[in-house]
């Protein structure tokens, strides 16, 4: 009798214990193909390096390919919510994929950590947090810098998806308010090989400096345009540009063009006064081990701070439900919600119930392409 009540509490420890454990699934969508490679790569390289366990529990990524596509964005939602049963979702790096999870997402009660800037009506991002700068934030820092300069007119060139539009809608009132004139805006597919017509109608208007909204590899073409139609004045490129990929394909066409960024890349040419320095160089430090010298990059960075918010979101949770339940899910968007000032290689975070882009206006770093290189000014 002793030894079967012995059995009996050794089962009960042992079923205790499976119960407490419970994995922690994440879906991951990134454009892995498709024009938006560029970015969702560097993301994945970066994930390679996400730890196995946190807080004390085993974390899956389940990462799947969403081509830069918004059909396949939406369709890994579903797989996400409906068969994978995924605590939290990660991605896309695409603005206009994003955007196509974001209703999925919500719906199912389920927190979509963003790595784009994604727009979506007031009041309707209860679920949905970004990890990059808002365009407004970053919008900020370019204007700025245009006021510096002299710059009194601009063309708008950009994409025709919700990225492009976003940035024109934020970086528009801010051109007013600073007196200086949009004389053209122009648009274009991010598919599209050429930007032939819309750079005539840009350069012929002359405007002293030309505002390029396009991401990774095709940040390139654009500009090249431009310097084809012999287009002399300042050229400004967003923080979806600021990878190595445009200098890579823009060579010299792109020598002098004034980027907009976060600080993760640029964690070297900080002050030892800035509040993510020591962040940013543990995120290059740890990616370039990984995968080779010269190799960081800002998108990676966003995937750096997905790991740091998860480390710091994750235990509060878990204090207050077990992973694989609709508790658990509400609880990580609280987490995120109050887990207050967060160092990330980015900027400094700090989401709150009424603002989930959390970036304040002193975070966009303005760099300047001098000898393929980002250099701050």
């Amino acid at each position: 009798m002793k030894l079967k009540k012995t059995l009996l509490a050794l089962a009960i420890t042992a079923v205790s214990s499976t119960a407490a454990l419970a994995d922690i699934n994440i879906g991951v969508s990134l454009s892995l193909t498709g024009p938006g490679s560029g970015l969702g790569i560097p993301m994945q390289k970066q994930l390679q390096l996400f730890p196995k366990t946190i807080g004390g529990e085993k974390v899956n990524l389940v990462i799947l390919d969403d081509a830069t596509d918004p059909g396949k964005g939406a369709a890994n939602a579903r797989r996400f919510v409906t068969e994978d049963k995924v605590d939290l979702i990660f991605g896309s790096c695409i603005t206009a994929v994003a955007a196509a999870m974001t209703d999925i997402a919500s719906e199912a009660g389920t927190v979509q950590v963003a790595g784009s800037p994604v727009g979506v009506p007031e009041g309707k991002d209860k679920w949905l947090f970004r990890l990059p700068q808002s365009n407004t934030v970053m919008g900020h820092a370019v204007v700025e810098h245009m006021k510096k300069h002299g710059v009194k007119t601009v063309g708008f060139l950009g994409y025709t998806d919700a990225y492009g539009q976003q940035w024109l809608d934020a970086v528009t009132p801010m051109l007013n308010q600073a007196g200086i004139k949009l004389v053209g805006s122009e648009r274009f597919a991010r598919t599209d090989t050429s930007v032939t017509p819309q750079a005539l109608k840009l350069t012929s208007a002359n405007p002293d400096a030309i505002l390029v909204v396009a991401s990774g590899s095709g940040a390139a073409m654009p500009q090249l345009g431009l310097v084809e139609r012999g287009y002399k004045g300042k050229v400004y490129q967003t923080h979806a540009a600021a990878t190595p990929d445009l200098p890579r394909v823009g060579g010299k066409s792109v020598e002098g063009t004034f980027v907009v960024s976060g600080p993760a890349l640029l964690g070297d040419q900080l002050p030892d006064s800035h509040p993510s320095k020591k962040v940013a160089l543990d995120f290059v430090q740890k990616f370039e081990s990984a995968h080779g010298a010269n190799t960081r990059n800002q998108f990676a960075g966003h995937s750096y701070d997905f790991q740091v918010a998860m480390e710091k979101a994750i235990p509060l949770a878990l204090k207050k439900a077990k992973p694989g339940t609709p508790q658990f899910r509400s609880a990580l968007r609280d987490s995120l919600e109050t887990m207050g000032r967060t160092v990330f290689a980015h900027g400094v975070m700090n989401w709150t119930p009424a603002d989930h882009w959390g970036y304040t206006l002193e975070t966009g770093v303005m760099t300047k392409l001098v000898d393929g290189k980002f250099k701050v000014e």
